[in-house]
C-alpha cells in the first residue's frame, strides 16, 4: 500500500497531484486508485481536495488554517491514528478556514479510527468495531468568528480538547453569518481522546461556528465525550443522529444562538441533553432544539439544565426509559418547553422522570403512537445508527 505524505504533498504538490508522476513512474493517477492510503500529518497551508474513494490517515492534530479550504468529495476516508494528550489525533478547522465536505446518501463521508476497516462503498464492516469502541482517536473540530458568551467578557478563548499552546484553537469574534464551509452526509466515529486530565474531544465540537456554515446529515457514534457540543455561535444544524456518546448526547454552552431541528439520541454515558446557559455577559436569546426522538437506554438523566439555560425545546418525543433518569430542572430565565411525549415504562408515571414542573408539557403515550419526533427516514442508507437497526422501535 503506498503511502502518500502531506506534507510533501504540499511542497511539490505539482507533481504528485496534477502530473502522472509517482514513485515509480508507472501509476499515471495514484491520487485517485481507491486502493491506495494518504497520510496528513501537517497543517493544511493550501486548498486541498480529498478524493472520492481513498482513505485518508490523520497522524496527528491537522488544522485548516485561516484563508485555506479543505474539500472532502463524496465516499471519501479519513481515519485518525491512535494518540492522546499532545499526540491526540484530530482535523481542526481553524478560525478562517473552511471544510467542504459534500457527502451524499449514496456515499457518505466517515471519520473514523485506524482500528476500524470499514472500506470506500460501505456504510460500517460488519463484525468491526461496535458503536460503544470509543477514544480511539480525536474528533471533528469546526471553529469561527461569531459570537459567544465567554467568562471574563473576553471575545475569545481556546477551545476544549486543543492544548492551550495551540492558538490554532482560538474561537469567538463577532461575525454571526461567518461561514465554515459545509458538513453533509458525514458520519463520525469512535472518537474523543483524552489529551490530559479528563479533557477530552468531542464527536463535533463547533466553537463559535456562524450562520453562513451548512451541517446537515451529520452522526456521531461510540465518542468518549459528548456527541456534538456547540460553544456559542450562530450554526444551525438539520438532521443529526448520536449514538452512544460517553458523556453527554447534546450540550449547548456560552449562548449558542442557533437550532437542532430532526435530531435522534440513542443512549449516553452521562444525559442526553446538558443545556448551559451565558457565561458572560453577552446574552443572544434563546436557542431551538426541536423534532426530536430519544431511545434513553443507559443514559443518566435525560435533560439537565442551569438556572440562566436559555433553550426553546418543542416537539420531543422519549422512549425507552430506566429508574432514575430524570429532567432535572426547569430554568429560571425565559424558556419556552412545548409537547412532550414519552412512552413509560410499565407501571411508572410521567411525574417519576419529568420533574420541576417539566410533567406539565409531557404525556404518555404508547409505543409507536407518538405523534411528535424526529423523521427517522431521512437517515436511511447512509447513517451506521439507521442501517444496523438500531432505530428501529421509532415508527
Amino acid at each position: 500500500m503506498k503511502k502518500l505524505n502531506l506534507l510533501f504533498l504540499m511542497l511539490v504538490g505539482a507533481c504528485i497531484m496534477f502530473t502522472s508522476c509517482t514513485d515509480d513512474n508507472t501509476d499515471p493517477d495514484p491520487i485517485t486508485e481507491p486502493e491506495d492510503e494518504f497520510i496528513l500529518n501537517a497543517n493544511i497551508t493550501e486548498d486541498l481536495t480529498l478524493k472520492s474513494g481513498n482513505v485518508y490517515t490523520l497522524t496527528t492534530r491537522v488544522f485548516v488554517l485561516d484563508g485555506v479550504t479543505l474539500t472532502i468529495e463524496e465516499g471519501t476516508i479519513i481515519k485518525g491514528e491512535a494518540g492522546s494528550g499532545a499526540n491526540a489525533t484530530a482535523l481542526v478547522v481553524a478560525r478562517g478556514g473552511k471544510i467542504m465536505a459534500n457527502g451524499t446518501a449514496e456515499k457518505p463521508i466517515i471519520f473514523t479510527s485506524v482500528a476500524d476497516r470499514v472500506e470506500p462503498g460501505q456504510i460500517y464492516f460488519p463484525d468491526g468495531l461496535s458503536a460503544n469502541q470509543s477514544g480511539l482517536w480525536g474528533g471533528l473540530l469546526i471553529l469561527g468568528k461569531a459570537n459567544a458568551s465567554l467568562k471574563g467578557n473576553v471575545t475569545e478563548m481556546q477551545i476544549e480538547g486543543i492544548p492551550p499552546s495551540d492558538t490554532n484553537g482560538l474561537y469567538g469574534g463577532s461575525d454571526d453569518e461567518d461561514n465554515s464551509g459545509v458538513l453533509k452526509y458525514v458520519s463520525i466515529r469512535h472518537g474523543g481522546a483524552n489529551i490530559g486530565d479528563g479533557n477530552e474531544i468531542n464527536g463535533l465540537t463547533l466553537g463559535a461556528v456562524g450562520s453562513g456554515t451548512t451541517i446537515e446529515n451529520v452522526e456521531v457514534v461510540g465518542n468518549q465525550d459528548d456527541g456534538i457540543e456547540w460553544f456559542g455561535g450562530t450554526v444551525n444544524v438539520k438532521n443529526a443522529v448520536v449514538w452512544n456518546a460517553g458523556d453527554d448526547a447534546i450540550d449547548a454552552d456560552q449562548a449558542w444562538k442557533g437550532t437542532l431541528d430532526n435530531f435522534i439520541v440513542v443512549s449516553a454515558g452521562d444525559k442526553l441533553f446538558e443545556l448551559d446557559g451565558p457565561e458572560g455577559a453577552y446574552i443572544n436569546g434563546n436557542y431551538t432544539l426541536t423534532n426530536g426522538s430519544i431511545i434513553a437506554q443507559t443514559a443518566a438523566g435525560l435533560v439537565d439544565n442551569d438556572d440562566n439555560t436559555n433553550v426553546d425545546m418543542s416537539n420531543i418525543y422519549f422512549t425507552s426509559l430506566a429508574a432514575g433518569q430524570t429532567f432535572d430542572q426547569l430554568p429560571t430565565v425565559m424558556s419556552n418547553f412545548s409537547n412532550f411525549q414519552v412512552t413509560l415504562p410499565e407501571g411508572a408515571s410521567v411525574s417519576d422522570f419529568f420533574l420541576g414542573g417539566s410533567d406539565a408539557f409531557t404525556t404518555a403515550v404508547a409505543e409507536g403512537a407518538n405523534t411528535v419526533g424526529a423523521d427517522k427516514s431521512v437517515f436511511a442508507g447512509w447513517s451506521w445508527a439507521y442501517v444496523s437497526g438500531e432505530l428501529d422501535i421509532l415508527k
